[in-house]
């Protein structure tokens, strides 16, 4: 998670640390006189009452397959009123959440995000939709119009004017999606900035919550594997479905860890594969040379 007011080493840390997995009914604070248990607190030998005040009730609570409301209004870069539901369709989607006049993180955020999904072979607008929502009312389409040039040129790929959309949208629409997707922030009436935590969610085309990817970069293996997860295999290649046999999503970290068995497995099937085909092998030569020697030819 982060917070774009603290110190830049703390948040990038605080960035990449793992999710909280809550069923918390009311997603933006804390039950009273308790501090929320936050991301990264365990990795850092932390208990909640250490984290700094403004940080106690930031969060992404994982509300896997929780359906999000398609009927959220929108705007998208031209100012033109859209709802959610219009880009839940045939594809995946990667939500992002961000602000735009983040002075720190967000930016990051953004840019790698698009150098993340750069190297797949899979593309923005064919194979699935990025919607990077700002979940600051005051931000405009002129300012998401910027932001999503400035991301399009890092990310280089054709067809993603069409695929990957910035919107904005007023503060009870944008609560109902927040609120939707378990990402609880706060704001610095000093500073006038938000904290918040960093990462993705991805839905699946009728728009539950399926996957959550937590951080400022992302692994391309694991972002491979959330896409064809999230479009039901629907998309990916052969490899893909059995790195999936291999690779399963841990909601606790948020990404994708090695199952030692199922590798195990593999090894073994391969092993014996390999065996058929040298045995195999070797008695067909047998066998010819059998032929051949019933015949006086020469082997």
């Amino acid at each position: 998670m982060k917070m774009c007011a603290l110190p830049s080493l703390v948040a990038v840390l605080l960035a990449t640390a793992g999710p909280v997995v809550a069923a918390d009914d009311a997603p933006f604070a804390a039950p009273p006189g308790r501090a929320a248990l936050q991301p990264g607190d365990e990795t850092f030998g932390m208990t909640a009452g250490d984290r700094p005040a403004a940080l106690r009730d930031v969060a992404f609570d994982q509300r896997l397959d929780e359906q999000v409301p398609r009927d959220v209004r929108l705007r998208d870069e031209s100012g033109r009123e859209v709802r959610l539901g219009d880009y839940l369709t045939d594809k995946p989607v990667i939500l992002s959440l961000a602000y735009f006049s983040c002075p720190m993180l967000c930016p990051l955020h953004q840019q790698g995000l698009a150098s993340s999904l750069k190297p797949l072979g899979f593309g923005a607008g064919r194979d699935f939709t990025v919607l990077t929502v700002s979940f600051d009312p005051r931000d405009t389409p002129e300012v998401a119009r910027e932001k999503k040039r400035e991301v399009l040129e890092r990310y280089g790929r054709d067809g993603a004017v069409h695929g990957w959309h910035f919107l904005t949208g007023d503060a009870a629409e944008l609560e109902r999606l927040t609120r939707a997707v378990g990402f609880r922030y706060q704001y610095d009436e000093k500073r006038g900035e938000y904290a918040h935590p960093s990462g993705i969610v991805l839905l699946t085309a009728d728009g539950r919550v399926s996957r959550y990817l937590f951080g400022i970069e992302f692994s391309p293996r694991d972002l491979r594997l959330g896409l064809v997860e999230t479009a039901e295999r629907k998309i990916g290649s052969v490899v893909d479905q059995a790195l999936l046999f291999c690779f399963h999503y841990d909601p606790a970290m948020g990404r994708y860890s090695a199952v030692a068995l199922n590798a195990v497995r593999i090894g073994g099937a391969l092993t014996v594969l390999a065996m058929v085909v040298l045995i195999g092998g070797a008695l067909l030569r047998e066998t010819s040379r059998r032929r051949a020697a019933r015949h006086g030819i020469s082997a």
